[in-house]
C-alpha cells in the first residue's frame, strides 16, 4: 500500500484524514454513535439471552445457574477492561494521528496493536482459567453454582486470543472514525453467539413465562439439539462468536478504511510504539481494574448477607437491565472519545470541548428517559428473564434506585470516555480509584451490611456514588488539563 501523503497542519484546522474529514460535528456524532449503539444493543440482548437460557435450564440447577452466570458476567467485564487496556492506546494514538493527517503513524499504531493483541489475549485467558475456583469461593456461591461457574469461565478462557483480536481491532477502528464495520461484525457475532449458546445449552424456553401474553402458559420452545451442555454450552456459544468476530475483524482491517489499513510488515514489535501504548493504556487498565475489584468486593458483601441462593442472580438481572441504559451513553461516549482525539490532533481544542458537551447532553436525555422506564416497569422487565419469587421481589426495587441517577451516570460515561480519547488516562484512573474506594465501597458496606438494608442498601451505595463521580469528572473536564496531554 502506498503511504498517504501527510498534509501540513495549522492550529484550528478541521480533521485532516479518515472517515470524519470534512464532516460537521453533528454529522460526525451521528455517524460514530449510531452504529455503536446498535452494536451495544445487540450485545446487551445477548447478555440477556444468556441469562434467559440459564433461567430455563432444568429446575434443580436454575437458581445456581443464574448465580453462576451472574458472577461470570463480572469476569466478562474483566475481559473488556483487559482488552481496552491495549485497545485504548491504539485508539487514542490513531485518533490523534488521523486528526493531524499523519497516516503513516496511524498505520504503525494499528499494526502494533494487532500484533500484541494475540499475546495479550493468551495472558487474559490464563488468568480466567486460574481464577475460576477462587472466584466461586470468594463470592460465597453454593457448591453447585461454584462448579457451574468454573465450567463457564474455563470454556470462555480458551477463546481469549480471538476475543482480543476482535475487541482491540474494533477500538482501533473507532479511533479512525470507523464504527460501521465493527457494528456490522458485532451483528454477526451476536447472532452466532445467541444461536450457538441456545443450541449447546439444551435449554427449553417456556414462552408462557414471558410477559405480555406472548404465548399460552406452558408453551415450550423445545431445544431440538441434544448437546445439553448447560452453562458450559452458553460459554461455548460466546467463544464461537468471538472466533467468528476475530476472522471478520482481521479481514476488515486488511481491506482497510479511508487512509488506514493493516499491513503485515507493521506487526513486528516496535519498542517506541509499544511504550506509547503503555503510557496511555496502563493507567486505563489500572482504572478499570480498580473499579472492577471494588464491584467484586461488593459481590462478597452480597454473599455475606445472602442466607440462601438467589441474591447474586437478582443483582445481576438488575445490572443486565441497567446495561441497556449504558447503550446510548457508551455509544455517544465513543463518539466523544473519537472526536476529542481527532480535534486535538487537528489543533482545535475548542471543538473538542464543544463536542463533549454536546454528546453529554444527548446521552443525558436518552439515559434519563430509560431511567423512567426502569422506575415504572421493573416487574415486567424482571419477568422477561426470571419468574423466581426472590427475583420478582428484589429486582424491581433495584431498578427503581438506579433509574433515579441515570442522568448523572450519562454525564460520567461521556466525560470519562472523552478524557480517555484525549489520552488523559492517568486522571481518569485517579478519579475512578478515589470515587470507588473512598465512596462506593464504604457506602455499600454501611447501607447494605451495617445498617441491614440488604441488597437494596447495597444499591443505594452503588448508585449514590454516581453523583460524586459525576462531580469529579466534571471538575477535571472544566479544568481543561486534558487538552494538553501528549500521546
Amino acid at each position: 500500500m502506498t503511504p498517504s501523503p501527510t498534509p501540513s497542519l495549522k492550529p484550528g484546522h478541521s480533521i485532516q484524514s479518515g472517515a470524519l474529514a470534512g464532516r460537521t460535528m453533528g454529522s460526525a456524532i451521528l455517524v460514530l454513535a449510531l452504529p455503536v449503539m446498535i452494536q451495544q444493543l445487540l450485545q446487551a440482548f445477548v447478555g440477556m439471552t444468556d441469562k434467559l437460557f440459564a433461567g430455563h435450564l432444568d429446575e434443580e440447577v436454575r437458581v445456581a445457574a443464574l448465580d453462576a452466570i451472574g458472577i461470570g458476567s463480572y469476569m466478562g467485564w474483566f475481559i473488556g477492561i483487559a482488552m481496552s487496556g491495549l485497545g485504548i492506546g491504539g485508539q487514542a494514538i490513531i485518533a490523534r494521528a488521523m486528526g493531524a493527517g499523519r497516516n503513516d503513524e496511524a498505520r504503525h499504531a494499528l499494526g502494533q496493536a494487532m500484533g500484541v493483541s494475540l499475546v495479550w489475549g493468551l495472558g487474559v485467558g490464563l488468568i480466567l482459567w486460574g481464577a475460576a475456583p477462587w472466584l466461586a469461593e470468594w463470592t460465597g456461591l453454593t457448591p453447585v453454582a461454584g462448579v457451574l461457574l468454573s465450567d463457564y469461565l474455563r470454556v470462555l478462557a480458551l477463546s481469549m486470543p480471538v476475543a482480543a483480536v476482535m475487541l482491540v481491532g474494533a477500538m482501533c477502528l473507532h479511533g479512525a472514525g470507523e464504527t460501521r464495520k465493527p457494528a456490522t461484525i458485532a451483528v454477526l457475532v451476536n447472532l452466532v453467539n445467541a444461536v450457538m449458546s441456545w443450541a449447546l445449552s439444551g435449554a427449553d424456553i417456556d414462552l408462557g413465562s414471558l410477559p405480555g401474553n406472548f404465548a399460552p402458559e406452558g408453551t415450550l420452545l423445545v431445544n431440538p439439539f441434544s448437546f445439553d451442555m448447560g452453562v458450559a454450552g452458553i460459554a461455548a456459544g460466546t467463544s464461537i462468536g468471538y472466533a467468528v468476530g476475530a476472522i471478520w475483524t482481521w479481514k476488515a482491517l486488511m481491506k482497510g478504511v479511508p487512509d488506514l489499513a493493516l499491513e503485515r510488515s507493521e506487526l513486528r514489535p516496535r519498542r517506541v510504539m509499544i511504550v506509547r501504548f503503555l503510557r496511555v493504556g496502563v493507567p486505563n487498565f489500572a482504572e478499570g481494574i480498580a473499579m472492577w475489584a471494588v464491584n467484586l468486593i461488593v459481590l462478597l458483601f452480597i454473599g455475606r448477607i445472602a442466607v440462601d441462593g438467589g441474591l447474586q442472580g437478582a443483582h445481576i438481572i438488575a445490572i443486565q437491565w441497567e446495561s441497556f441504559s449504558f447503550l446510548p451513553g457508551f455509544a455517544i461516549g465513543t463518539a466523544a472519545a473519537t472526536l476529542t482525539g481527532q480535534y486535538l490532533g487537528a489543533g482545535d481544542p475548542a471543538s473538542a470541548r464543544r463536542a463533549v458537551l454536546t454528546c453529554a447532553a444527548f446521552a443525558a436525555a436518552l439515559m434519563g428517559t430509560l431511567g423512567v422506564v426502569f422506575m415504572t416497569m421493573g416487574e415486567t422487565l424482571t419477568r422477561i428473564i426470571s419468574n423466581e419469587p426472590i427475583h420478582l421481589e428484589l429486582v424491581p426495587k433495584l431498578l427503581f434506585i438506579c433509574g433515579a441517577v441515570q442522568v448523572f451516570f450519562a454525564f460520567t460515561i461521556v466525560v470519562r470516555q472523552s478524557l480517555r480519547g484525549a489520552g488523559d488516562t492517568r486522571w481518569v484512573f485517579l478519579i475512578t480509584a478515589f470515587s470507588s474506594y473512598a465512596v462506593r465501597l464504604p457506602a455499600t458496606y454501611v447501607f447494605g451490611v451495617v445498617m441491614g438494608l440488604g441488597l437494596e442498601g447495597i444499591w443505594y451505595g452503588l448508585c449514590g456514588e454516581f453523583l460524586i463521580r459525576a462531580l469529579l469528572f466534571g471538575s477535571r473536564f472544566f479544568h481543561g488539563g486534558w487538552q494538553k496531554i501528549r500521546v
